[in-house]
């Protein structure tokens, strides 16, 4: 198992453990099995970025995650103030908690055939290891990779320090 660190605050995962999802999936790479619509759309998510520069739109709701898909955007971000707006809630961690996100983001990964990146807020947790431990259930929803937005909401540090290198050794201490 592995992760791959991309850039300052967005990580793309490959290779975890997934829930079997309630069909399988044959991909057009003709795998089969529970994992592998997630292990294809991990790869073509890496590709992307291996690539360069790509647009991609942020759905908050399936409905507009399948028609973006439609449109025929080569991956999905979803939006946690998006999301948090179409729930009449303000967009913070209080007000959309990590069960609830990690409910719709589980139902955006599942709704389309594209890899999706989570905007997965500030990564719901006190400290870097509760963080680490909310990424691993996260990338169990499926996505093809995160974000972790990087303010902490405190004047004096606004800036989280050094969580892209922390959230790296976690998880490869964790076997993810």
């Amino acid at each position: 198992m592995s992760a791959i660190i991309r850039s300052k605050w967005s990580v793309t995962v490959e290779n975890f453990e997934q829930p079997t999802p309630k069909s399988v999936v044959v991909n057009r790479t003709g795998e089969t099995g529970p994992r592998a619509p997630f292990d294809a759309r991990r790869r073509a998510f890496r590709a992307l970025h291996e690539e360069g520069c790509f647009v991609m739109p942020n759905p908050w709701d399936v409905g507009s995650a399948r028609y973006l898909q439609h449109l025929g955007f080569p991956a999905l971000a979803t939006t946690s103030a998006g999301f948090a707006f179409s729930q009449g809630l303000p967009d913070s961690d209080a007000a959309v908690g990590r069960e609830r996100s990690l409910s719709h983001i589980a139902e955006i990964a599942a709704a389309v055939e594209l890899p999706v990146n989570a905007d997965f807020a500030s990564g719901y947790g006190g400290d870097p290891q509760g963080v680490a431990e909310s990424v691993r259930r996260c990338v169990a929803t499926g996505v093809a990779g995160l974000s972790i937005e990087d303010a902490t909401s405190d004047p004096s540090a606004p800036l989280f320090a050094d969580i892209n290198e922390f959230l790296a050794a976690e998880l490869r201490t964790r076997g993810v």
